[in-house]
């Protein structure tokens, strides 16, 4: 009988320590862990993209580790958000579509093969994979009220809830394997919540902690694109233009080039002349 009443008072304590103790819930995926799996591999030298306009662009998040369980980022979740990506760059006239990819076409430490894979499939050319790391931490705080009730104090305990989230959207050439940009996207919330209350909150910090690095991420890469454009005027060597057949173009990367090239064989016309 006093085991018994030992073993309900530990499972009491117990029960009690998860709902009122310090907790940590992290989930996330890596970019370097899907492209590079085989860490005793050594890194494979990209050659020199050739970027052919206007270009076919997919967009995915990165699988998670297999071995990490399951988190309630959902699906539709990350649907969302990369559709809130992709609206803000499909204007651009040297995109011909930004293509969300399936969930079920990348699997976890998938690598360049996997690329080529969808490459195959969906058929484009340029692959931007997000990444994400949220943590989020709950620990007890002086926020703690008693209530007096007639049968006692009734204890409502308050928390300090951290939610950290971090992004990042790495662009890809396919087939040559180069990395183009990058660039991140960051959120940090603090709130206070009772115990009874925590879960949810939790759930509703996390969404929006999603929510705020994709902003972030979103305004990131325009001024990773703007860097990216200006790059290649500087060091045109890096990465090579061409256009489709019927693509004239009109502005963003190919406006960059037009300029760029008519500039050069200027500057020619005016040396040889200056020569003879």
């Amino acid at each position: 009988m006093v085991l018994a009443a030992g073993c309900a008072l530990l499972l009491a304590a117990c029960e009690m320590w998860n709902l009122h103790g310090p907790r940590k819930v992290d989930r996330s995926s890596s970019v370097v862990s899907f492209l590079y799996p085989n860490t005793a591999e050594p890194l494979i030298t990209p050659s020199v993209p050739v970027l052919r306009l206007p270009l076919k662009v997919g967009l995915a998040f990165v699988p998670e580790a297999l071995t990490q369980k399951a988190a309630d980022f959902t699906e539709a979740q990350k649907s969302v958000l990369l559709k809130r990506v992709a609206a803000e760059f499909k204007s651009n006239n040297f995109i011909e579509s930004i293509d969300i990819i399936p969930a079920t076409y990348l699997r976890s430490a998938g690598g360049f093969a996997n690329l080529n894979q969808v490459r195959g499939l969906m058929g484009v050319d340029v692959m931007v994979l997000v990444a994400y790391d949220q943590m989020q931490f709950t620990d007890q705080n002086k926020l703690s009220l008693a209530y007096w009730t007639i049968v006692g104090a009734y204890v409502i305990h308050g928390n300090k809830n951290d939610t950290h989230t971090l992004m990042e959207a790495v662009v890809y050439d396919i087939p040559s394997r180069k990395l183009l940009f990058r660039a991140p996207g960051v959120s940090n919330l603090s709130a206070s919540s009772t115990a009874v209350e925590v879960r949810d909150r939790l759930r509703r910090d996390s969404a929006k902690g999603f929510d705020e690095a994709t902003d972030d991420l979103i305004k990131n890469l325009q001024t990773e694109l703007a860097a990216f454009k200006e790059q290649i005027k500087v060091a045109p060597g890096g990465v090579q233009i061409e256009h489709k057949a019927g693509y004239g173009g009109s502005g963003g990367l190919e406006a960059w080039f037009a300029g760029m090239l008519a500039t050069l064989g200027f500057l020619r016309c005016v040396t040889r002349r200056a020569r003879t």
